[in-house]
C-alpha cells in the first residue's frame, strides 16, 4: 500500500482516482472534492476542512480524524467504511452508502446525518444538534448512542438499539421491525405510525407516546410523569413497571401496569376498542 505522509492538499480533486493508498497525518484545505473515486483507502490523523473531502471512495478505514465545520456533506457514495475515534463538526455526512461502521465518533452537527444508509452499525457514537439523523436506513445496529438531535429515526427498516440516550422529537417515525433495550427514550410522539414495535428496558419520557403503532410490544419498560395519552390508535402489548399517567383509545391489546392514573375512552375510539387493560395485582 502506498503511503502519503504529512502533506497538505487544496483546490479541485488533488487526490482524485487513488487506490491502495494510506493517508498519513495529511490535511486537506479549502477546496472541493479532496478525495474521490478511490479504492482501498485508509486515513489516520487526518484533518479535512474544505467541502465533499470523501465521494465515491469504496473500501476504507479513517481513524483518528477531524472533519471541521467547513467539511459540510464529506462522506456520500462510499460502500464498505469503518470510521473510528473521530470527530466530526460539519452537517450532513453519510448519503446513500452500504455497509458502514462507525466507533467512538462524536458528530457535532448531526444535521441531515445517516441518511439512505444500509447496513449500517454503531457503536459508542454521540450526536448532537441538527435534524432528521437516520432518514430512510436499512439494516441498523446500535449500541451505545447519545443524542440530543431533532426527529430520530424517521422512515427506517430492520433497526436494534442498544443502550442508548435519545432525547428528540418525533423518533422513531413510521419506522418498521424496530427493537429497543436498555434505552431512555425521550420526546413527543415517539413511533407514531409505525410497524412492529418491540421497547425492551426502556424508560420513555415526553407526551403522547406510542400512538398509531401496529404491533407494538413493551417489555418491562417504565413512563416518566409527563406521558399523557398513550397508545392511541394503537394495537399494544405491555408490561409498564411503575405508574403511568394516561391510556387513551387502545385500539386491542393488553396493557398491564402497578398504576394507572387515567384510561380515556371517548367517541374517537376505533374498533374492535377491546384493549384489556388492567393494575398488577
Amino acid at each position: 500500500m502506498e503511503i502519503i505522509k504529512d502533506k497538505e492538499f487544496g483546490g479541485e480533486r488533488p487526490l482524485f482516482g487513488l487506490e491502495n493508498t494510506r493517508l498519513e497525518g495529511i490535511t486537506i484545505v479549502d477546496g472541493e472534492s479532496g478525495i474521490k473515486c478511490c479504492r482501498n483507502m485508509e486515513a489516520t490523523d487526518c484533518k479535512f476542512y474544505g467541502k465533499y473531502p470523501w465521494w465515491h471512495v469504496d473500501g476504507s478505514l479513517i481513524e483518528n480524524c477531524y472533519f471541521a465545520v467547513g467539511s459540510r456533506s464529506a462522506i456520500w457514495y462510499s460502500n464498505d467504511m469503518v470510521m473510528r475515534h473521530c470527530v466530526i463538526d460539519g452537517p450532513k455526512f453519510f448519503r446513500e452508502m452500504n455497509n458502514l461502521t462507525l466507533e467512538d465518533v462524536t458528530i457535532n452537527d448531526a444535521d441531515e446525518t445517516f441518511w439512505g444508509v444500509s447496513n449500517l452499525k454503531v457503536k459508542n457514537v454521540t450526536l448532537h444538534e441538527g435534524t432528521y439523523p437516520f432518514m430512510h436506513c436499512e439494516n441498523v445496529e446500535v449500541d451505545g448512542l447519545k443524542s440530543d438531535a431533532k426527529y430520530v429515526f424517521q422512515y427506517c427498516k430492520n433497526v436494534v438499539v442498544r443502550n442508548a440516550e435519545i432525547v428528540t422529537k418525533d423518533s422513531f417515525w413510521e419506522c418498521e421491525n424496530v427493537t429497543v433495550y436498555d434505552s431512555e427514550l425521550d420526546g413527543e410522539y415517539l413511533a407514531w405510525h409505525s410497524k412492529n414495535v418491540r421497547l425492551v428496558n426502556c424508560h420513555i419520557a415526553g407526551e403522547q407516546p406510542l400512538c398509531y403503532v401496529k404491533d407494538l410490544v413493551l417489555e418491562n419498560c417504565t413512563f416518566d410523569a409527563a406521558c399523557d395519552r398513550a397508545f392511541e390508535d394503537s394495537e399494544v402489548e405491555a408490561d409498564i413497571r411503575g405508574a403511568i399517567t394516561e391510556i387513551k383509545n387502545p385500539i386491542t391489546g393488553h396493557i398491564v401496569a402497578d398504576e394507572i392514573g387515567r384510561i380515556t375512552y371517548d367517541q374517537y375510539a376505533k374498533q374492535p376498542n377491546n384493549c384489556k387493560i388492567e393494575i398488577r395485582k
